[in-house]
């Protein structure tokens, strides 16, 4: 396939938004919908309006997809598909290392963009940014190592050869939270692979994914290889888009309720689907721990994203030896945010997405202080406009709570002692989710010991990040299927083909 580096200038988008304070950045950010090589209107004419959290106000509109436009993306991705697969592996991989360097020369205005259509904090956005560029790096350099297997049949009749081919059009569904990582972290895998696809953003922040559009263009992606729906109605176009028998995969994060649903729409077609859904982090500090570095693993697995974010760390088990000890410092920890708009430079702690993410945090805060727990810090949402909720600590939370059981995906920190580490591993396992959890202890041994007892599918020792490219990122039980990032996530978009030959 011959690589069109100029064909981001066929169409320039009809409708624009320009980030306030970035007037002459690279381009003003399209608010249409990218199919092939054109960003097109839609074709019902309605728009979906994108409020700024922090004030509740609208920033600007974007195209509403149709059914009909989704089937469109659909086609030309098809169009594409043969041409981007028979794309030499060197040659995919020259594209999406243009890619990462472009999004690492848009770093600015890109963070300011989130800060703006997500709310979280500056700080936050820009590292969600360099994030989202590393993904298309790391897939540069995997692209050309999907190596095949060789071996002699155990009979002795033939050879087994297995390659890997793309497994074609791919359904990409992203959530608000992180807008671009979230985004990059699918399509950088699928394109290395060689397959075509269909972005569908989250209807809240759809404005980051479509400047990561018109990046994608400007580096070379060829027309059809990404197209990207927004939609008022998911589950509709979504819906047409799986049942469609050219579709061969879904890649989805989001809620688990969201992804039961999604998996049965696949299930008509039997398609390959990599689910990223819900998380509930246990954090667990045992007596041993260096309580400092606990408390700083505690800041970053919480309040990263102001705890908007699946691998948030949502229920702490401290130890009754370093218990009053490690709350009071997060108290301290927490109570010297800053809370304000993503786009104030000193803002440490920004809006949440939206009205209904503050509700579900009242409830939660309101059952568990009817079940006795106290309110240490924050526990009240704060008057005035946005959407805003104050960095929380509730202290000796009981364990009938709801904050214990559902995901709060916001800054409030729920704190229960534990006397046994027998106790705490229970305490972390009784739940249907599996994603990520933490663990911090001085003794390397135990800590092994508790990482492979924990019913998770990521396990930070001693740190409070675990997300990293090159490292499979996926959970267990009823926290997903399948593993993004590293080698598997470049796996997640192949078929293995097996051929028996003599010779």
């Amino acid at each position: 396939m011959t690589i069109n580096t100029a064909s981001a200038t066929v169409q320039k988008a009809a409708n624009t938004y320009l980030v306030p304070g970035f007037e002459k950045a690279s381009f003003p950010v399209p608010t249409d919908l990218l199919v092939g090589d054109a960003w097109v209107p839609g074709s019902g004419g309605k728009r979906i309006d994108i409020l700024d959290p922090a004030t509740g106000g609208v920033l600007t509109s974007v195209a509403d997809a149709t059914v009909a436009d989704g089937m469109a993306a659909l086609d030309a991705a098809e169009a594409a598909a043969a041409g981007w697969a028979a794309t030499p592996p060197r040659a995919r991989a020259v594209i999406l290392q243009r890619c990462f360097q472009a999004i690492v020369d848009n770093v600015d205005w890109l963070a300011q963009l989130i800060a703006l259509e997500n709310g979280k904090a500056l700080p936050d956005a820009r590292g969600e940014v360099l994030y989202a560029a590393e993904f298309f790096r790391w897939y540069a350099e995997e692209a050309v190592r999907i190596n095949g297997d060789l071996s002699i049949a155990p009979a002795g009749g033939n050879r087994i050869m297995v390659q890997y081919q793309p497994i074609g059009i791919s359904l990409l569904i992203t959530p608000w939270n992180f807008p671009a990582a979230m985004a990059t972290r699918k399509i950088a895998p699928a394109l290395a692979a060689g397959c075509t696809c269909i972005l569908k953003p989250a209807e809240e922040t759809p404005l980051t994914a479509l400047a990561v559009g018109e990046i994608l263009r400007q580096a070379g992606v060829p027309a059809g290889v990404v197209n990207i729906v927004n939609t008022s109605d998911p589950a509709s176009v979504c819906s047409a888009i799986l049942r469609d028998r050219r579709t061969r995969k879904l890649s989805f994060t989001g809620s688990t309720e969201v992804g039961r649903i999604l998996l049965r729409e696949a299930s008509y077609n039997v398609i390959n689907s990599s689910m990223e859904l819900g998380g509930n982090a246990p954090f667990l500090v045992l007596d041993d721990a260096d309580l400092d570095a606990a408390i700083d693993g505690a800041m970053i697995a919480k309040m990263r994203n102001a705890g908007e974010a699946c691998t948030a760390a949502n229920r702490f088990y401290v130890q009754e030896g370093i218990y009053p000890a490690f709350v009071e410092k997060l108290v301290e920890k927490m109570g010297a945010l800053k809370m304000g708009a993503g786009t104030d430079a000193a803002s440490q702690c920004g809006a949440m997405i939206n009205r209904a993410a503050i509700d579900k945090i009242e409830t939660l805060v309101n059952d568990a202080v009817a079940k006795g727990a106290s309110v240490r810090l924050g526990g009240k949402t704060p008057e005035g406009a946005g959407f805003f909720y104050p960095p929380s600590v509730l202290a000796d939370v009981s364990l009938d709570a709801d904050l214990l059981r559902e995901e709060i995906f916001g800054p409030v920190a729920a704190v229960v002692p534990f006397a046994h580490v027998e106790d705490a591993v229970r305490m972390a396992n009784d739940t249907e989710y599996g994603l990520a959890a933490y663990v911090y202890t001085e003794n390397m041994k135990l800590g092994l010991q508790l990482a492979e007892r924990l019913e998770y599918g990521m396990v930070a020792l001693n740190r409070g990040l675990v997300s990293d490219p090159a490292a499979p990122f996926g959970g267990v039980k009823q926290s997903g299927l399948g593993r993004e990032g590293a080698h598997h996530g470049l796996l997640e978009f192949t078929e293995a083909k097996y051929i028996a030959v003599n010779w």
